[in-house]
């Protein structure tokens, strides 16, 4: 039986570890602020959003939402962000995903300053990551990396297989993982035969959003396995990328969905919007 991975409880814990940094930056009179652009209607970008609200009340970071209508114009989505790229109490900028169909993602997402970017997708803060030298890295791919360090997980040498290759999760997070010496095999929804490369993961990471992709079978045993996706069934429940109720008689660590990276990716957010407040102050 796997270990459950408690993403929960190891989030409250960099939220705890936060605290102290925002008490300081507002001794220094500076209150880390954090914008969040919501376009639409989907409910579930407001539960992000709300689970987003809750971590800033929880660590002191301020809040603001712009919210607009589903037909909203990109251009007043684009004006709204260069307003905030000037407001110097904005210190973090997020564009909440996916946004409604007649709005390039492309274009918004390149529109935050880099150094407001705590959502870590503009193409500088990722060429910034392929470099080695990262700056600012996307929330869920730190908050994977967070759970493994908490768990002790050995990454030098060890063979992790990353199955998804999106610019949010997949790409940026294989190259965390060559960082730490990992040797990574990157998959995707289409890769024929992919049992045969999950069962050789010592680490297996798997964000495709397929719900239940993952069987027992096509995991090593005692592997770690971390499940990033997160699916609604025709019934309502939530499931994971990985068949969790199979899977965890036979890794050696899993997370669980919900419950797992979710809480983590907004930790991180927060930790960005912190470290974003903290550079701003050492450059003014």
């Amino acid at each position: 039986m796997a270990r459950i991975i408690d993403g929960k409880a190891i989030a409250a814990s960099v939220r705890a570890s936060v605290r102290p940094m925002v008490a300081e930056l507002a001794a220094r009179g500076v209150r880390p602020g954090l914008a969040v652009i919501l376009a639409g209607d989907e409910s579930a970008s407001r539960l992000y959003v709300r689970n987003k609200v809750r971590a800033c009340e929880d660590t002191g970071v301020r809040f603001e939402l712009h919210e607009y209508p589903g037909d909203v114009a990109e251009s007043t989505l684009l004006d709204r962000i260069a307003e905030l790229n000037r407001d110097a109490g904005v210190h973090g900028i997020l564009v909440q995903l996916p946004l409604p169909p007649h709005i390039s993602v492309e274009r918004v997402l390149a529109a935050p300053a880099p150094e407001k970017d705590v959502d870590g997708f503009h193409l500088e803060n990722l060429g910034a990551l392929l470099a080695g030298n990262p700056r600012v890295v996307p929330c869920t791919p730190a908050g994977v990396m967070h759970l493994l360090a908490h768990e002790g997980v050995a990454l030098a040498g060890r063979h992790a297989v990353v199955v998804g290759r999106s610019n949010i999760v997949g790409k940026p997070l294989a190259l965390l993982l060559l960082q730490n010496d990992a040797t990574v095999t990157i998959c995707h929804s289409r890769t024929p035969r992919l049992g045969e490369f999950t069962r050789q993961a010592d680490v297996l990471v798997v964000a495709v959003g397929c719900a239940n992709l993952i069987g027992a079978e096509m995991v090593k045993p005692g592997a770690c396995v971390i499940d990033v996706g997160i699916n609604r069934l025709p019934d309502g429940t939530l499931a994971g990328d990985v068949d969790f109720a199979r899977v965890k008689d036979v890794a050696g660590r899993i997370t669980p969905v919900p419950g797992g990276v979710g809480p983590m990716t907004v930790a991180m957010l927060i930790v960005n919007t912190v470290r974003a407040a903290t550079r701003a102050l050492g450059s003014t």
